[in-house]
């Protein structure tokens, strides 16, 4: 079984026992929601797609691409490194189920041998998708690095994992990003599509609609 390390506990104590408040309660979980992930693929398609017109699904079956991958990797890790999540192991841990807020009993005894906790499988995909998403529209980047934190933090809060496992996370979600964003990079021109979204007009010469 992977060790627990002692700074690794702490934070999770102070993350997920500590730092509670009844607006956290509400927020954190939506970020915890993959539905929240595509939501988001979806606005940015829509969005895009009214500023620059068509031809930007392309970039956003790349970035769905990577998220597969880095969810197909991450599942790998799990079954070759066993971690039992905080909510089956640590006394104390808030943790929700059905909907409801709970607590894990003060006299638990973890009872499981195996589990799925590092890496974070939710943390690595939101890594790989604000990664990528980063590298076609390079103007979002000062919003697009908040998500995987939120993400983060959420599955903290509600004791799916320990900090180590989200750091893990973002870590192969952005390796794995960078692996795609290269690939996409010496692929694109044979597909005869830009590298990147808003470059698809430069060919022409004709600036995006609305910016005449």
């Amino acid at each position: 079984m992977f060790p627990v390390l002692p700074v690794d506990a702490s934070l999770q104590l102070l993350l997920n026992q500590e730092w509670r408040a009844p607006l956290l309660d509400v927020i954190l979980p939506l970020f915890s929601s993959r539905m929240v992930l595509f939501v988001i693929l979806a606005g940015l398609l829509v969005w895009r797609s009214a500023l620059r017109g068509k031809g930007q699904a392309a970039y956003f079956i790349v970035l769905v691409l990577a998220m597969g991958v880095t969810d197909l990797s991450c599942n790998a890790v799990k079954h070759a490194v066993p971690r039992l999540r905080p909510q089956h192991a640590v006394a104390g841990t808030y943790y929700r189920d059905s909907g409801e807020w709970r607590r894990v009993p003060a006299d638990y005894v973890p009872d499981r041998e195996r589990d799925t906790s590092f890496p974070s499988a939710h943390a690595a995909n939101s890594a790989a998708l604000a990664l990528v998403a980063m590298m076609f529209w390079p103007r979002l980047r000062r919003g697009l690095w908040a998500l995987p934190v939120a993400v983060g933090w959420s599955r903290l809060y509600l004791g799916k994992h320990y900090p180590l496992d989200v750091a893990a996370g973002w870590a192969l979600g952005a390796l794995i990003g960078c692996l795609v964003w290269l690939v996409w990079r010496r692929l694109a021109p044979r597909l005869k599509l830009a590298v990147h979204p808003d470059d698809l007009y430069r060919p022409f010469l004709l600036p995006p609609p609305g910016c005449r």
